[in-house]
């Protein structure tokens, strides 16, 4: 489900349209937070794709979650 990048940052395998291993994810994680509205893009609000500590890549994105 991730790799790390060569900055050392999880990288999220599944790209920017894996659904439903983005919400499965974001189930078990216990730093989520939802964004603000307009980042919001997956119909479940609780999705990494949804969450504040996501930053875009230009294939996927990364999870910048405190360690």
């Amino acid at each position: 489900m991730w790799k790390l990048n060569p900055k050392g940052e999880r990288e999220f395998l599944g790209g920017q349209e894996d659904w439903k291993v983005a919400a499965k994810a974001a189930e078990n994680c216990p730093a989520f937070m939802e964004d603000v509205e307009e980042e919001l893009v997956a119909d479940l609000l609780r999705s990494c794709y949804n969450c504040r500590n996501r930053r875009w890549t230009n294939l996927s994105f990364v999870c910048c979650r405190p360690k």
